[in-house]
């Protein structure tokens, strides 16, 4: 019923930037909040940055200065603008987003893409 597909991640040096990007398509009545989550190897998923359905948003304090979450409803979209990024910030990022298929919301995931961060 939803597919989310990310796009946007790649290989960057130690101070770079990249855009992450996230396209909801599919069967459904609208998306309430969106989010972009992490995991590194050998450590548990966590979430990065999370924009709501008005105009909240949530950083980890790991990124905060540093990640820019946006999304367009129109669209339904959503975008990570990570810069200066840090090694730690190697993982595969994974949108999120809590779909409203019916008169129930659920939660969908996307395959996820790789950012790698080193020199």
């Amino acid at each position: 019923q939803v597919q989310l597909v990310e796009s946007g991640g790649g290989l960057v040096q130690p101070g770079g930037s990249l855009r992450l990007s996230c396209l909801a398509s599919g069967n459904f009545l609208s998306i309430r909040a969106m989010s972009w989550y992490r995991q590194a190897p050998g450590k548990e998923r966590e979430l990065v940055a999370r924009v709501d359905d008005g105009t909240g948003t949530f950083y980890a304090d790991s990124v905060k200065g540093r990640f820019t979450i946006s999304r367009d409803s129109a669209k339904n979209t959503v975008a990570l603008q990570m810069n200066n990024l840090e090694p730690e910030d190697t993982a595969v990022y994974y949108c999120n987003a809590g779909v409203q298929v019916t008169v129930y919301v659920n939660d969908y995931w996307g395959q996820g893409t790789q950012v790698t961060v080193s020199s």
